[in-house]
């Protein structure tokens, strides 16, 4: 036996998708006594052959350990799993690492305690192939000293970033990050196909994204004090400007027989702005529109 597993707490993983085993198989690189479930019990073959013990029922994968954590879809998925066996919560601590929306963390921590267990919401900012590494960080949320207590046996997945005790506070920061994420990987693969009707590869295109995705940093620096502030003169740069520069992009991108309607969709939003705020400010001025909600 590892001489760690003797001074570290059991654990158990419910859900073996990608996410889940590279979980389970960093607990078990630490030395931790691991117990795993997955509704198809062979995803867990590998794991047990690594030293995992498989368990044959979510009662038993409860029953084997105080600390619970659940990579699964979402909290309807939760829900399905545990509620079958909601009188085996008692006493554990379920480490939430499923996606889902911040109210429904608030509502997932609501119903775990009504079933006497306690609930840490997590938000974790790499795939699988980053967990065991403290190079990336995990949102975390809920109680501080649930939070404190566990935060040795957190950090074996990822690092950790404690946001607060409300349970929807790592879920939320967590989707802004999404929101981030997709919105900028769909604009580079748009960008992929709009290269490729004209000729250039993926491979000749993407170093010259990456230089303009690494020059952001220097935009979010400067603007954010200034949104902040409620500044948002066009001494810069202009709606004007900016509605110009992308109707040329859809032009682009219409006669390159490519699907024009992601930039066509941003266009609107940038001539809704110049509309409801003049084309002389700045396009920080959408953080104002956005704010308004969708337009009648």
């Amino acid at each position: 036996m590892n001489p760690s597993a003797v001074t570290t707490p059991p654990v158990t993983v419910l859900g073996l998708g990608p996410m889940g085993r590279a979980m389970a198989g960093a607990y078990l690189d630490a030395g931790y006594r691991v117990t795993v479930w997955n509704r198809t019990a062979s995803r867990a073959d590998d794991l047990v052959a690594r030293g995992a013990v498989g368990a044959a029922t979510v009662e038993e994968a409860l029953a084997a350990s105080e600390v619970v954590v659940l990579s699964l879809t979402d909290y309807a998925a939760m829900y399905s799993v545990l509620e079958p066996a909601a009188p085996a919560l008692a006493g554990r601590v379920l480490v939430n690492l499923s996606s889902d929306t911040p109210e429904r963390a608030r509502e997932g921590a609501a119903w775990a305690a009504r079933h006497g267990a306690r609930h840490l919401t997590g938000g974790v900012q790499t795939p699988p192939s980053g967990i065991g590494s403290a190079e990336f960080d995990t949102f975390y949320s809920g109680p501080r000293d649930l939070f404190e207590q566990y935060e040795d046996v957190l950090k074996v997945l990822t690092g950790t970033d404690y946001r607060g005790e409300d349970p929807g506070l790592a879920a939320l920061y967590y989707q802004l990050q999404m929101d981030l994420f997709w919105t900028t990987l769909t604009a580079w693969l748009h960008m992929l196909a709009l290269a490729d009707a004209n000729g250039i590869k993926p491979s000749e295109i993407t170093p010259y994204a990456a230089g303009t995705l690494g020059g952001m940093e220097q935009f979010l620096d400067f603007y954010t004090p200034r949104i902040e502030a409620g500044q948002h003169s066009g001494d810069v740069e202009r709606i004007s400007m900016a509605v110009a520069s992308l109707d040329h992009v859809v032009h682009t991108t219409r006669d390159s027989g490519v699907d024009p309607a992601l930039p066509a969709a941003v266009l609107r939003t940038f001539r809704r702005a110049a509309a409801e705020s003049g084309e002389e400010d700045s396009l920080t001025r959408l953080f104002e529109v956005f704010g308004r909600g969708a337009a009648a």
